[in-house]
Parts: structure tokens; sequence; C-alpha cells
């Protein structure tokens, strides 16, 4: 498998424009990341955790090694970004992605540019096998995609410096498309590749898609169909794939001065990206909805709990309050009762006034009553008694008042009256606008 030549910059003139399905994309991303009223902010504000979508899909290519891998790669770009050949090239994982400048990353700052994929730090020895490299193609829908171009996979003595399985395994799980590739000149059976494949189609069976790569290196038809035949059988062999209806398209880089009569479906590989493509945009746009509708929920959630907690702490404020009262006003009216139980009517009208003087004489009154119904030998223990309930009223009312609720302060009901405003107003409005706009493409594309 040859790529095209080489070039060092693919179209400089094309180099700003950006496709319909790009441009969403991106405008989706801003929508998310913005500085200043980004959602994902917006959520962090509200305790809510939201991601930022992908401005590409990521699509991870697997196989043995000089199964076409990196050649694929190299054709959709239509540059020579991956070596190629029949040695195992790839001993580690490349990604592969179009930018405004041609640029090699190592592992640290290729987690810099994807910083989703960090968990990989978690398999040991990846780091020194992890790089990037950025082409300024734009090329097919090549500036929508970010492939991964993944270790070739061998049996035998063939030692990796990590643990290549399962690292394979969790970036298919994180990728849209899997494809793999079979070589029908090399490993085609490749015992490995079978055992990732069987794992990865536990949890993301449908994102896998199966190629017979080379396909014009593997002689007559009878050739081919006679390798088809031994990997599909192999592979129903396996309980994990074992389902009727396998397709294996067979593909192999067009190459003009070497002409095949083998059917090429490699257009098919790029259909299929381009579609996933058009999926991830609608994704993009109905996850744009559910997040704006969860902020905007939550915001009604939160008024609406604030409303509760603010008529809630009333309540708790006017029972600290009764109970403190009565903790206090009941011992200080027993200890007046005695103080003014000596002091004569005349001496109280003069002192406090007629009026005031007769209500302290009642009150005074029917407490020195109630003392007097008590048997001596018991007053002592009605004072610890009396003592004991107006502790409890005291402890009451600090329990009641350490029992309210936090509520919203002006400054931040009226901020989320205007992240509630931005997003129906402004976010939802785009939003409606975007998708508008991305049907009527797909309607001047097909000529619906």
């Amino acid at each position: 498998m040859s790529g095209r030549k080489p070039r060092s910059v693919a179209n400089p003139l094309e180099s700003a424009i950006t496709t319909p399905s790009e441009r969403i994309l991106k405008e989706c991303h801003s929508l998310y990341v913005d500085s200043e009223h980004g959602l994902v902010k917006i959520a962090s504000s509200l305790g809510v955790r939201l991601l930022p979508p992908r401005k590409k899909i990521i699509v991870m290519i697997m196989g043995n090694h000089s199964a076409g891998k990196s050649s694929f790669i190299n054709w959709y770009a239509e540059e020579h970004i991956q070596k190629t050949g029949v040695a195992i090239e790839t001993q580690g994982f490349t990604f592969i992605t179009s930018g405004r400048k041609r640029e090699s990353l190592t592992g640290n700052a290729t987690l810099h540019l994807y910083p989703h994929f960090r968990p990989l730090l978690e398999f040991k020895g990846v780091m020194d096998y992890l790089s990037a490299e950025i082409s300024t193609s734009k090329q097919k829908k090549f500036s929508l995609v970010t492939f991964v171009d993944t270790p070739g996979l061998v049996d035998g003595d063939m030692i990796y410096p990590f643990d290549v399985n399962s690292a394979i395994t969790w970036l298919g799980e994180q990728s849209d498309l899997i494809f793999v590739f079979f070589d029908p000149m090399g490993q085609a059976l490749c015992k490995r590749t079978l055992n990732i494949v069987e794992k990865l189609s536990e949890k993301c069976g449908d994102k896998l898609l199966f190629y017979l790569s080379k396909a014009d290196e593997a002689g007559k038809e009878t050739d081919r169909q006679r390798v088809m035949m031994q990997i599909v059988q192999e592979l129903c062999r396996r309980p994990g794939l074992n389902k009727c209806g396998f397709e294996m398209p067979t593909i192999y880089i067009p190459n003009p001065q070497k002409p095949s009569r083998c059917v090429n479906q490699i257009d098919g590989v790029c259909q299929t990206i381009e579609k996933t493509i058009n999926q991830a945009v609608q994704k993009t746009l109905d996850q744009l909805e559910k997040d704006c509708d969860l902020i905007c929920s939550t915001i009604s959630s939160r008024l609406q709990q604030d409303r509760a907690n603010v008529i809630y702490n009333k309540s708790v404020r006017l029972h600290s309050f009764l109970c403190g009262a009565l903790g206090i006003f009941l011992p200080l009216l027993f200890i007046l009762s005695f103080i003014v139980n000596t002091f004569s009517k005349e001496q109280l009208d003069e002192l406090l006034g007629e009026g005031p003087a007769r209500t302290v004489n009642v009150s005074a009154g029917i407490v020195m009553y109630l003392w007097d119904w008590i048997p001596e030998d018991g007053q002592v223990v009605f004072v610890i008694g009396f003592g004991a309930f107006c502790y409890l009223l005291l402890f009451l009312a600090k329990y009641f008042a350490g029992r309210s609720n936090k509520t919203l302060t002006k400054k931040e009901k009226r901020t989320m009256g205007e992240y509630s405003d931005y997003i129906q107003d402004i976010v939802k409005a785009k939003k409606g606008k975007l998708y508008e706009w991305y049907l009527q493409q797909c309607a001047a594309e097909y000529d619906l």
C-alpha cells in the first residue's frame, strides 16, 4: 500500500475555508467554553458538570502490522503524514488531525491538545509512545476527523512496552468509529487483533467496521474470497463475535500507474466517515438543547427551593423566637413576682403608676397563688424542674436557630435570572438557527 506524493502544505488557498458541519461544531463548542458566558462555566456555578462537545469525530484504525493503516490515513488526508512500509512502523499511538500549521507533538503536548485522553496516563509506558501529527490538509472531511493510528499487532514473541490490548480497547471505547484492517498478505488472522476486536465488540460493537485492506494484492478474485472466508469463519468462532451478516468490504489505495480489476470500496469508507460526522453534528445540536434545558431546570429548581427555604426559615425563626422569649420571660416573671410581693400596693402605684402597678400585681398574684398551691416539701423539686424547663426552652431556641437553610443572596438570584435569560434568548436562539442552517445545507446538498 503506497501513499500519494508527499507535499509540504496541503490546500494553502483553502486553509481558512470550513465546511458547514465544521462551522456548526465550532460554534457549539464555543458556546460551551466561552470564558464569560460558556455553558460549562454557568453549569459549574450551579454544581452541574458539563463536557464541551468535540469539534471532530475520533476514528481509530487498528489491525496487524503492515495492514495499511498509516497508508489509508495518508491517502485520506492526501499528504504523507505517517511512515509506511512492511516493518512495524507504528509502535505507539499517533493522533493525526487537521490544523493551521504543520506540527509534530510528543506525548505531553499531545495530552494538552487532547485533555479528554489524559486517562491514557494510567497505562504505564504509553506516554513515551504517544504523539500527534497536525496537518494543514483540508481534503475530503479531514478537517472534521482525528485519526488514531494504533500499534501494528503481531503474535509470537513481540513484546510491547505497555499493555497494548487494554490501551487499544480503552481508546476504542472513546472513539466514534473503529476500523479494523485485515491484511490478506500478512497476519490476517492475528490472534492478538481478534482478541482485542472481541473485547471491543462487548461494549462498542456498533462502532466496529471490518475491511479487507490491500485487496488488490490478494491475487485473483478466488484468492480474495478464500481469505475473506477464512477471516469471517475465524471471527464467527469467537463467542463475542458469533453473529451473522459480517460485512467486509475490499479496499485498497488507488494507483493510476497500477490499475486493478479488484472492486475497490474505499469510497464507502469515506461515506461512512461523512455519515458519522453528520450524526455528530445532529447529536451535538441535540445535546446542546438538552444541556440548556438542564441548566434552566436547575436554575428553576434552585429558585423554587430558595422560596421554600425562605418560608421555612421564617417558620424556624418564629419557633426560635417563641422558645427563647419563653425561656427568658418565665424565670424573670417568677423572680420578679417574689420581688413585687415585697412591695405594698401604694409603693407600687407610686413607683410604676396606677395602671402598670395593677397589671404587675395581677401577674405576681397569679404566680404567688400557684407557688402557694405547691406543697412546701415539693417547692425545691418544682424550682429544679422549672429551671430545667426554661433551659430546655433556651436549648430549643438555639436548635431552631441552627435549623435555618441557606438562601440565595439578591446578587445570586439576579445572576441566575441573567443566566436563564441568556440561555433562552441567546443560546437556544442560536441553536435553532444552527439547526435550521444545517438542514438547509443538507437540503441543498441532496437537492431536497
